[in-house]
């Protein structure tokens, strides 16, 4: 319990762009976590995933990599392979490698975190809309702007089903 009022309160910090507050306050949930839980928990990989999203958004990339390497390797071992948790940590790496601008390697993990969003959510689902986006903000900076066409209407049409119609 408290393990998850440490990374309540992280979270709070990390929303509010405090990063190292919400560093500190994520490592004191995660040393907890690593103590009491077996290697392989998720609950393990939601921390390295949090620490992960935190070095993301301080534009650290090479520990954002680190900790979502970590997160994905216990996910990979703990849950099936089409579980939403593993098709997030693809998506975290590939965000990370986009930001990089290593461009291949983005496509390589969105296009992973996509065939398991096909496969486990439905058609309409809003985090469908999403990897057809990161896709197309790919193609796009790369100035393929057919494929990034292509990627950006699939992801158009699942927002207009998905979402009310005067939705930001």
């Amino acid at each position: 319990d408290l393990a998850i009022s440490y990374n309540n309160i992280g979270q709070v910090y990390h929303n509010m762009g405090d990063y190292s507050k919400a560093l500190e306050f994520y490592e004191k949930s995660l040393k907890i976590r690593e103590k009491v839980l077996p290697p392989n928990h998720p609950d393990l990989a939601t921390s390295y995933n949090s620490i992960g999203q935190v070095y993301k958004n301080m534009g650290d990339y090479s520990k954002a990599l680190e900790f979502y390497e970590k997160s994905l390797k216990i996910r990979e071992k703990a849950l099936p392979p089409n579980h939403p948790d593993l098709a997030i940590s693809y998506n975290n790496i590939g965000q990370v490698y986009h930001n990089m601008g290593d461009y291949s390697k983005a496509l390589e993990f969105y296009e992973k975190s996509l065939k398991i969003r096909e496969k486990a959510l439905p058609p309409n689902h809003p985090d469908l809309a999403i990897s057809y986006g990161n896709i197309g903000t790919v193609y796009y900076t790369m100035g393929d702007y057919s494929k990034a066409l292509e990627f950006y209407e699939k992801a158009h049409k699942i927002k207009e089903k998905a979402l009310p119609p005067n939705h930001p």
